[in-house]
């Protein structure tokens, strides 16, 4: 098999080039930028472009597919010249699916959580020797890929994205998986770019229970109002889980399990417990019993840059978070909170994303940052300028947040300014972002305090 990327830099992209060269197939591909770690990945593989940009030469009859990348623009040179060829174009969730067809799909959905729960199932998993293919969005320790296509597995297990799939295939990705078992964590509105009102973005999730087969099995959470109205539009076999009995310990929680025995759980925060909770469904549903689920989980630590520990002395901790929609950043400061009740609290949330830096979507993070003692935001105006929106005023954004007092940053250096001067030893810092602060330096600053 001979499959093209277009946009073949992307996390998820590149993680499957990665997968079907290592199945055998000849894999070529294109982009305008690549980043690490991506580049690295690419370049021991054999797969990394000689030079960045579009090449509609490398685009012919011979091949059997190309796969296009959301990253791509509907008149990218490449895909027109697929489109002159008439070849197969794929997003890339309709690939994974195609590949996955004649497997048993486990699709892990919601607007939080999906990561996390993911990575728990393959980490469990992993320790039953229970093959799978899978698709996660992170790396996860003792996985070296992100995605995995086999012919002998029976199983596919993915994380169920609901944004648009590519310039031309302008659906939810996760509407391409028909999950034969499918898990919804929790809902929060995301994604304004393309879903401009909650009720629209709530039809997306509506519609992904529906098209579960009547034999097929949706894992819910029942302590989130929205899931709950979601899944009446489910036809199928429905199984709720909620928190478990619980009570917390030095780096996490102990939970009871239906034993009555207090199980380890390694991670902080209530909404990890609950996502604890829906892996624990779908891995039983796939022939791990109570006793060996919580045997693998004791040595589970979490996802990459999901409320990560990378740094921890008795004067300093610094978690580093993905959070980016309201409802993720409250539950992940709620988490550090209950953790660290007497520490102070330090918390510098980033403006990343499309929906945060939009104006009429920023009154939505109102009081999300109030249980930190003090708390900034990172606003970057070239990152407003390169997603072609309206720059606002440091006081607007302080009235969104609802604080007055709020700080507001917009350099690496300013951030790492703030940080130092408001650092006193205990403390815990909270960096939440699904970007990275234009750069910031987490062991420059550890360095600089000493630590």
């Amino acid at each position: 098999m001979k499959v093209h990327f277009i946009a073949i830099g992307g996390s998820a992209m590149h993680n499957l080039a990665l997968a079907l060269h290592a199945k055998g197939y000849e894999v070529t591909g294109s982009d305008d930028e690549i980043f690490e770690p991506a580049a690295s990945r690419l370049a021991k593989a054999g797969l990394l472009p000689e030079k960045v940009g579009w090449f509609p030469e490398k685009v012919h009859p011979g091949l059997d597919a190309v796969i296009l990348g959301m990253h791509s623009k509907a008149n990218n040179p490449e895909l027109l010249q697929a489109q002159k060829y008439n070849l197969k174009i794929y997003s890339f969730p309709e690939y994974l699916y195609l590949q996955s067809v004649r497997k048993q799909r486990v699709v892990i959905a919601g607007s939080h959580g999906k990561t996390t729960i993911t990575s728990m199932i393959l980490h469990v998993l992993q320790h039953a020797d229970i093959d799978v293919d899978f698709m996660v969005g992170a790396l996860i320790p003792g996985f070296d890929v992100m995605v995995k296509i086999s012919e002998s597995a029976r199983w596919m297990v993915l994380e169920g994205d609901e944004y648009l799939s590519s310039a031309i295939d302008r659906v939810p990705k996760f509407w391409h998986y028909h999950p034969n078992i499918a898990v919804l964590s929790g809902i929060g509105w995301d994604h304004v770019n393309v879903f401009p009102t909650f009720d629209f973005y709530l039809e997306q999730f509506r519609e992904f229970v529906r098209r579960i087969p009547q034999d097929g099995t949706l894992v819910y959470n029942a302590q989130d109002e929205e899931v709950c109205k979601i899944v009446s539009y489910a036809n199928c076999h429905t199984i709720p889980y909620q928190l478990p009995q619980w009570e917390q310990s030095d780096d996490g929680f102990r939970v009871m399990d239906s034993d009555g025995l207090l199980q380890p759980i390694h991670l902080i925060g209530l909404h990890n417990l609950s996502n604890m909770m829906a892996a624990k469904a779908i891995c039983g549903l796939m022939g791990v019993d109570e006793h060996s689920f919580y045997n693998a989980l004791a040595s589970f630590r979490g996802a990459s840059r999901r409320l990560e520990c990378v740094h921890k002395t008795d004067s300093l901790t610094i978690y580093r978070d993905f959070a980016h929609a309201p409802s993720k950043l409250k539950a992940s400061i709620e988490a550090l909170r209950l953790q660290y009740p007497d520490n102070r609290l330090l918390v510098c949330f980033e403006l990343h994303t499309y929906s945060s830096l939009s104006a009429d979507f920023m009154t939505n993070y109102r009081s999300c940052l109030d249980l930190a003692d003090e708390a900034a935001v990172f606003y970057d105006p070239h990152a407003v300028a390169l997603k072609r929106l309206d720059e606002v005023s440091q006081e607007y954004i302080r009235e969104a947040f609802g604080m007055p007092r709020l700080t507001v940053l917009s350099s690496a250096d300013a951030l790492q300014t703030w940080l130092l001067k408001r650092y006193t030893p205990g403390c815990v810092i909270g960096l939440m972002s699904s970007g990275n602060f234009n750069g910031f330096d987490i062991p420059k600053f550890v360095a600089n305090l000493g630590q």
